[in-house]
């Protein structure tokens, strides 16, 4: 199994090129829970290209039908990252994988995950810049480009350091 670069830039341009509307190619989940996360997984496709079809476990989309949790879950993308990165996710590995990390090492084309002081995480922007030290997101459900971390209320966050995927 070979290693794929994740390509920041591309994942950026998509997200910047889809931020404020919905591609067609995907199925657009705003009335079935939220759109972030099915927005956050197309950018990281986009700069990444590679998907795990492993049933149920994977991180893949064909349809609204025929798609892996995690591709549109908030606690799924965050779990099949993070197990992936540490070489326990499914299907050996291939696809995309992550490690959670402080928000100072955040770079374009990573994510973060907004949080209840519960811990129940539920939305899923992709970061696209930074003004100083803060980092600009984009985000689906309530579309965002370029909006500040700091406008966003929110009692916890993650963020999601991806290193690359497997092919």
């Amino acid at each position: 199994m070979s290693i794929v670069s994740y390509n920041r830039e591309r994942a950026v341009a998509y997200a910047r090129k889809w931020a404020f509307r919905r591609n067609p190619a995907y199925y657009n989940f705003d009335l079935l829970g939220g759109d972030c996360t099915n927005f956050a997984s197309q950018c990281l496709f986009a700069g990444l290209g590679i998907m795990n079809y492993t049933p149920d476990l994977g991180w893949f989309y064909r349809s609204l039908t025929s798609r892996a949790a995690a591709w549109t879950g908030v606690e799924y993308f965050y779990q099949f990252l993070i197990a992936n990165g540490k070489g326990t996710g499914v299907g050996n590995g291939a696809g995309p994988f992550a490690e959670e990390i402080d928000i100072s090492a955040l770079q374009i084309g990573d994510f973060i995950q907004l949080g209840r002081g519960t811990g129940d995480f539920y939305h899923t922007p992709v970061v696209v810049g930074f003004n100083g030290d803060e980092p600009l997101l984009a985000a689906h459900t309530y579309d965002a480009l370029d909006r500040p971390l700091n406008t966003y209320r929110y009692e916890k966050l993650r963020c999601l350091h991806v290193l690359g995927g497997r092919e």
